[in-house]
């Protein structure tokens, strides 16, 4: 790729003379193939975040990458491994593989993965690529000690796979996997105009047997439409997301891959994984199939300075395919934005139209119907 070098350039020899084919002079400079990256963020939900990175830009030769990622943060930390082979016998395919020991904390359980990762991926052009993956890890999860104490979900978590006593959870997933994505959006980091679509679809145990069995699907959806100039821009965002556990069994499905929304990325006005199916207490216990939405206007203030307006709503369900556009909740709220090199930093304040009866925040009922939001770069 392009970072091999650290300088290029491309100039026309004699083009005054207007040939039909026009001689070319190429130069380059090469980079330093070894690159360390240290970074440091925070934000409302998880608190303080430390990144550290080393890649190789040419591992071996013919353009292979290698590295490795460290993070820490009150919601993750752990470990990546990675390694990607291009041109694998062809222009446009990659061999890519990962491994990691991964530690996931949220509000509703914890999470260990440990395992690795192969991907063969087709670049078809700058804005489209799909990928085939396989993929085998040794999940362990935990639900939270305030959910293990609700007495009401004793015969549920049996249900689900997870000791009673302990509400642990352990076992292998073996999955193939699907993905394919599609962009012609003008800003990574801040998109102005075009739309981006990905799809994921996976398969976990029968044609690669582990302890679960399931299919997932997922698609998310992003469209950004200039409305005068760039200084005023509608954003939408669609996602929807099931899984089908074998036989309607819950045991086959592992608790962490269970839909939970909420949160600054989300459903705005409610903290992280607070929208969700709730036990009999009153505790998010997340669910088998989601549908969430955003529309946003964003509009240019003054300088670097702009501001927002949304409408987000979604839900989440127990049972796989039990969708009710009837059951959705919706917040709104405005928001300001401050661009800078690596994304705007982001200030939402959301409320919540329609609370969820009986939801229990850290312990308590519900207080309050808003929530405010901290972070860089865009909601979606």
């Amino acid at each position: 790729g392009l970072e091999l070098f650290q300088f290029a350039n491309i100039e026309a020899i004699n083009s005054e003379l207007q040939p039909a084919e026009v001689p070319t002079r190429v130069t380059v400079a090469e980079g330093n193939h070894q690159r360390v990256n240290f970074g440091l963020g925070y934000g409302t939900e998880e608190n303080g975040r430390v990144d550290g990175e080393y890649h190789h830009l040419n591992f071996l030769g013919g353009a292979r990458t290698a590295g490795a990622h460290l993070r820490y943060s009150s919601l993750d930390r752990g470990l990546r491994l990675d390694f990607n082979q291009p041109y694998f016998f062809r222009p446009h395919f990659s061999l890519g593989g990962e491994g990691q020991q991964w530690y996931t904390y949220t509000p509703a359980y914890r999470s260990i993965v440990t395992g690795a990762k192969a991907t063969l991926t087709h670049r078809a052009n700058q804005h489209t690529s799909w990928s085939i993956s396989l993929t085998s890890e040794h999940d362990s999860s935990a639900i939270a000690n305030d959910v293990l104490g609700d007495l009401t979900l004793r015969t549920a978590l049996i249900a689900l796979g997870l000791d009673p006593r302990t509400g642990s959870q352990n076992g292998t997933l073996n999955a193939v996997g699907f993905d394919f994505q599609h962009t012609t959006a003008d800003n990574v980091l801040n998109a102005h105009r075009g739309y981006q679509l990905a799809f994921h679809a996976e398969q976990a145990g029968r044609l690669v047997p582990g302890t679960f069995n399931y299919y997932a699907a997922s698609i998310d959806g992003r469209h950004y439409l200039p409305i005068i100039g760039e200084s005023v821009v509608l954003a939408s965002r669609l996602q929807l997301g099931n899984i089908r556990p074998f036989g309607q069994d819950q045991v086959n499905v592992p608790f962490a891959k269970k839909y939970f929304l909420g949160g600054a990325t989300s459903i705005r006005g409610w903290g992280r994984y607070e929208v969700s199916p709730l036990s009999g207490s009153g505790l998010p216990i997340g669910g088998d199939s989601m549908l969430a939405f955003s529309e946003e206007i964003r509009a240019a203030l003054r300088g670097k300075l702009g501001g927002v307006l949304f409408l987000d709503g979604g839900n989440v369900w127990e049972r796989s395919g039990g969708f009710s556009l009837g059951d959705l909740r919706y917040a709104i709220g405005p928001g300001l934005r401050y661009a800078t090199p690596i994304g705007p930093i982001r200030f939402d304040v959301g409320y919540q139209i329609n609370p969820i009866d009986g939801l229990l925040v850290n312990g308590a009922p519900q207080r309050r119907r808003w929530r405010l939001h901290f972070s860089i770069g865009q909601a979606y």
